[in-house]
Formats: C-alpha cells, structure tokens, sequence
C-alpha cells in the first residue's frame, strides 16, 4: 500500500462515493461530491500520480479527477499531442 493513502482525505468518507455508476445527473453529482473531498486531500496529487501511473486507469474518482478526466489529461501530456515531435 502507498504511504500517502493513509493520509487521503477520503479515508473518512463512504467510499461508494467514489465511484458513481453511470452518466446521469445523479453519477454526476455523486462525482462532483467525492471532488469536493479531493479538493480539501492533503495528497491530491500523489493520489492522481498513482492513478495516471497505471496503464489502465483506475476506476472512479482519484485525485480530484474522473476516468474520463484523466483519460483526457493523458492524452493531453503524450508526446506529440500538441502536434510537435
């Protein structure tokens, strides 16, 4: 286990939380909830670092960030995404 998880901010919360089922109005705002968490996480981004360090990424919400928020961010920093090489 990562040192950095016992200091997470969502180790006092329901973990549900972080993981909303669906992309309805109510995933939505269950995702904006377990955001609110992150936003006060003392290891925010070691958290996201972990999640984006992995080859797939992990389900729900990590360091502030959705799956589909982080599969953009990876995009974003490929190399080459900005169209240089």
């Amino acid at each position: 286990m990562d040192s950095w998880r016992a200091a997470a901010a969502c180790q006092e919360a329901d973990p549900d939380l972080f993981f909303p089922v669906g992309t309805g109005s109510p995933a939505l705002a269950q995702a904006e909830e377990a955001k609110k968490v992150c936003r006060r996480c003392p290891v925010r981004e070691e958290c996201l670092r972990c999640a984006m360090a992995g080859s797939h990424p992990p389900a729900g919400v990590w360091g502030g960030l959705t799956e589909n928020e982080r599969r953009s961010l990876r995009r974003r920093l490929r190399p080459g995404a900005d169209g240089r090489r």
